[in-house]
């Protein structure tokens, strides 16, 4: 067998597969901020103090 399959089939077994999840986790945590910095604003009334929704988001359900 050749060493430039060897090579080939090792990038396409290993190495793209973890390229393609490392990429994907990035833009998870970059879509993430930005959809939690909309949260924070939208939830929000015309004072600047947090509504029911964003107060609810913040409790913790497991203390009593």
């Amino acid at each position: 067998m050749d060493l430039g399959a060897v090579v080939i089939v090792v990038l396409l077994v290993v190495v793209m597969p973890v390229a393609v999840l490392m990429s994907m986790a990035a833009l998870a945590g970059l879509l993430g901020g930005l959809i939690g910095r909309d949260r924070d604003l939208d939830n929000v009334d015309d004072n600047g103090e947090p509504n029911e929704y964003l107060a609810l988001a913040e409790t913790n359900p497991y203390r009593s």
